[in-house]
C-alpha cells in the first residue's frame, strides 16, 4: 500500500496512544468512583494494589484524592495530546475513504469529526471542573493552577464532563464497529491504513 493510502506514523501512534489513554481513563475514572470519601490517610500507596509500583505523596491523603489527582494530570496531558493530534489532522491530508458509498463516506466523515469535539470537550470540560473546583489542578505534584472554589460552575462542568463521557463511549463504539465492518464484510484495508506496518 503506497503511503498515499495509508496515515502518517504519527498520526497512527497519536491514533492508538489517544486510544489507549481514552479507555484507562475510563477505567480510572470508574474505580476511583467507587472509593470512599473518608478513606484513611498516608502517603505511600500501592497503585491499584497490584504490587508493582508504589506512589509516594508529599502530604497524607486517602486513596480518593490519590487516584482523583492522578486522573486530573493524566486528563490534563490527554487535552494537550488531543489538541496536537487535532493539528496534525488539519495539517495532514488524510488519505481518500475506501469505500464507494456517498453515504457512508459522509457518515464517517460526520462521525470522525464528532470524535474530534467529543476527545476535546471531555477532557476540557475536566480541566474547568477542576479550576473551579476548591482544589485546582497539580500536574504530576507541580501546581498548574488554584481552585475558584465555584460550586455552581464546578457542578456545571462536572455534569457536561459525564454527559460528554457517555456520547464519547457510544461514538466509540460506533467507531469501532465501523471498523470492523471494514474489516469482516467489506474486507477492505482501511483498518491496516492505521498500522504501522
Amino acid at each position: 500500500m503506497s503511503s498515499t493510502q495509508r496515515y502518517t506514523k504519527v498520526a497512527v501512534i497519536l491514533h492508538w496512544l489517544i486510544a489507549l489513554a481514552i479507555a484507562g481513563m475510563f477505567a480510572l475514572g470508574w474505580y476511583m468512583g467507587g472509593l470512599p470519601k473518608d478513606g484513611p490517610k498516608q502517603t505511600e500507596f500501592d497503585l491499584f494494589g497490584w504490587g508493582i509500583y508504589s506512589w509516594h505523596m508529599d502530604e497524607p491523603g486517602s486513596a480518593r484524592t490519590l487516584y482523583f489527582n492522578l486522573h486530573k494530570s493524566l486528563g490534563f496531558t490527554l487535552l494537550w495530546l488531543v489538541v496536537f493530534r487535532v493539528f496534525w489532522r488539519v495539517s495532514h491530508t488524510p488519505p481518500a475513504m475506501l469505500s464507494n458509498s456517498t453515504f457512508e463516506r459522509k457518515l464517517a466523515t460526520a462521525a470522525h469529526h464528532f470524535l474530534y469535539v467529543l476527545m476535546v470537550a471531555m477532557p476540557l470540560t475536566g480541566v474547568l471542573m477542576t479550576l473551579y473546583s476548591k482544589y485546582g489542578l497539580k500536574w504530576f505534584g507541580l501546581e498548574v493552577f488554584g481552585g475558584l472554589d465555584n460550586a455552581d460552575l464546578r457542578d456545571i462542568f462536572k455534569d457536561s464532563h459525564e454527559l460528554f463521557a457517555t456520547i464519547l463511549l457510544v461514538v466509540i463504539a460506533l467507531h469501532v464497529i465501523g471498523a470492523l465492518k471494514h474489516y469482516f464484510i467489506d474486507k477492505d484495508k482501511t483498518l491496516s491504513r492505521m498500522t504501522l506496518k
